[in-house]
């Protein structure tokens, strides 16, 4: 009972963020992500990797933010390593990160943005919009230093 209790609860999260955020949300991009309750994995690789102060930091940030199914995806054992490699869990994770606050209106214009990370990401808006093949599932979450566009798959960086 209690479980479900608590996926209604992160499922109501998830729900009400991008109106919240509408209304003037004053959570950052990781308070954000964290009420969602579809973003674990994500957040125990930014704690992993010390960069959770960064995206509460000022900003602002657009982040195109993997879901735990898309975490999933990647073999535990890989995942594993990855996460215990802080300086390439880094790249990747700065390889989802791009400065700016880049609305999915202005996403759709571009074909690449430079991330946090340094390489440029593919921008795809010709059927739905991807990123590096990604697919965003869900758009312009937004955050008091940024905004967050949810994709189904981890990208990573050349």
């Amino acid at each position: 009972m209690l479980k479900r209790m608590l996926v209604v609860a992160a499922a109501l999260a998830f729900a009400v963020a991008p109106a919240a955020a509408q209304a003037g949300s004053h959570k950052d991009i990781v308070d954000t992500a964290v009420a969602a309750g579809s973003f674990k994995t994500l957040a125990t690789a930014l704690q992993a990797a010390g960069l959770v102060d960064t995206l509460k930091g000022a900003g602002p940030f657009t982040v195109f933010a993997p879901t735990d199914e898309a975490f999933a995806k990647i073999p535990k054992a890989d995942l594993d390593a990855l996460i215990a490699d802080k300086a390439k869990l880094t790249k990747v994770l700065t390889y989802h990160v791009v400065p700016g606050k880049v609305m999915a209106a202005d996403v759709t214009k571009l074909k690449e943005a430079k991330t946090v990370e340094g390489q440029m990401v593919r921008i795809d808006a010709s059927n739905g919009v991807k990123i590096n093949g990604a697919n965003v599932v869900k758009a312009d979450v937004e955050a008091s230093n940024g905004v967050i566009h949810v994709i189904d798959s981890v990208i990573l960086p050349e």
